[in-house]
């Protein structure tokens, strides 16, 4: 029975919560204040006792916790890979905390949260993936918030009827990637890069690796070099013996050329020390590679010595490259020759002469202006065109086939060759079409081989296959 006490000329309610005080073990009470009669204050009393016969009742004592408090809480609570972690620390850092920090967790309304939700959708810098995601994460701690409880519901409506206007969800408009525009990206790559760019851009295109796999691609893990030296030092992979001797009898030098993925190169914390890390959702796998590719990449690796498969003009790792930027923007979107640019020095502006003069690379049109990880995209469109099996397609995307089509598939090797052959005339179909006498355009340093008499051989050899 709630207790009702009048003070001055409004009345006041006390009731027992039920629970007890962990240390004293006396009986915890709450109140409410404000009701202008006794009944009125005996009926809330009455109304918050149901609460919580019925297990539906929060404290004002545990709703009160700001949010700007839980969030750091709820922070601790969850596991995920680092990257993961690090976009929520993000979400919440710029965008839930500012809204709602100083909000307590129980009162936090629907129709706030609704409104929040639609400044979201008007912000020009918050595309609509960035958006959900954001909004994904609030609707998680608000979750847990009522498992905790610190509120009766969440304000994140499961399932809602559409409100107001209909609106198109928009996508990325993509175009087919076709062979001439990698090849022109290459040339790029290679006039300003040098022979790693070359290759990395037909890595890219024929492996479809995320680019963080391509980062921390290492020579023990790359053709010619693997299974053979595979080091076996992924702790994580726990059948990884038994796996290395699948692999010795299946790729390798005068078996099927292949590529093993099995880390990426990142930063924890975005901007901490880098380190290797397994693929994303520990998508380890083999990706086997054309002919062609398996020529380049031996020819690479056996003209330096190197942690990695790809490094950066300066020799150094491509994670500290800021790659999108200053490499992938210049190979996609051209640029004019330079021989001077302009600085800021102690404060003083400056031009001087290019250490490192380039010679003008053209725009590639159906690129310009696109992100590097659509050439992933492009890659799954090759391997569907050809027409190969789901099970062999996704897992050389690194993703896994749901249900019982996932459960009971499994990539065969003449599935792995068929993929393999396909990249090949690919590519062979291709250098047919180059022009007679095709040269290379220059590279910043020596390449390990004349390009222009290794393509000649390419095409001799595409001729006799073709008739």
């Amino acid at each position: 029975m709630p207790y009702p006490e009048q003070r001055g000329n409004k009345w006041r309610v006390r009731w027992n919560t039920g629970k007890k005080h962990p240390e004293t073990g006396r009986w915890i009470y709450d109140g409410a204040s404000g009701f202008n009669t006794r009944d009125e204050a005996i009926a809330y009393g009455l109304d918050r006792e149901s609460d919580i016969r019925n297990d539906r009742y929060t404290s004002r004592r545990d709703g009160a916790i700001l949010m700007s408090e839980y969030c750091k809480t709820w922070q601790q609570t969850i596991r995920v890979g680092h990257l993961r972690k690090r976009n929520i620390e993000s979400y919440i850092r710029l965008y839930i905390e500012p809204r709602w920090g100083d909000t307590a967790v129980a009162d936090i309304r629907p129709s706030a949260y609704r409104a929040w939700e639609l400044w979201l959708e008007d912000q020009p810098h918050v595309g609509d993936r960035y958006r959900g995601e954001i909004l994904l994460v609030f609707a998680m701690m608000m979750d847990d918030a009522v498992d905790d409880g610190l509120i009766q519901t969440s304000p994140v409506q499961k399932k809602k009827r559409r409100r107001g206007v209909y609106k198109k969800k928009p996508r990325e408009r993509k175009r087919n990637m076709r062979m001439e525009d990698v090849h022109q990206l290459a040339c790029n790559a290679l006039s300003f890069w040098g022979f790693p760019g070359y290759v990395y851009v037909w890595t890219f295109a024929m492996t479809g690796m995320r680019p963080a796999e391509l980062y921390g691609l290492r020579p023990e893990y790359c053709h010619p070099n693997w299974p053979a030296s595979d080091p076996l030092d992924d702790e994580e992979e726990e059948d990884r013996e038994e796996r290395h001797e699948d692999d010795l009898e299946r790729y390798g030098p005068g078996l099927m050329p292949a590529i093993r993925v099995q880390w990426q190169h990142q930063r924890e914390e975005g901007t901490g020390p880098a380190g290797l890390y397994p693929p994303k959702y520990g998508s380890r796998r083999t990706l086997v590679v054309p002919p062609f590719l398996a020529e380049l990449l031996e020819l690479l690796l056996a003209s330096r010595e190197s942690e990695w498969v790809f490094t950066s003009i300066n020799g150094g790792p491509l994670i500290n490259a800021n790659f999108p930027y200053h490499y992938w923007r210049k190979f996609a979107d051209g640029r004019d020759a330079v021989a001077e640019f302009k600085r800021v020095r102690l404060g003083q502006r400056q031009t001087v002469d290019s250490r490192r003069p380039v010679p003008a690379l053209p725009a590639v049109e159906r690129w310009k202006g696109r992100r590097q990880y659509l050439m992933r995209h492009g890659h799954k469109e090759w391997i569907d065109e050809d027409g190969h099996s789901r099970i062999a397609t996704e897992s050389r995307m690194g993703h896994e086939l749901a249900g019982v089509e996932g459960l009971y598939s499994n990539v065969t090797p003449a599935m792995e060759r068929a993929i393999m052959v396909s990249l090949q005339e690919r590519w062979e179909s291709f250098v047919l079409t180059l022009p007679e006498g095709w040269e290379p355009p220059p590279s910043p340093t020596p390449l390990p081989l004349d390009l222009a008499e290794w393509m000649k051989l390419q095409v001799k050899a595409s001729r006799a296959k073709s008739s």
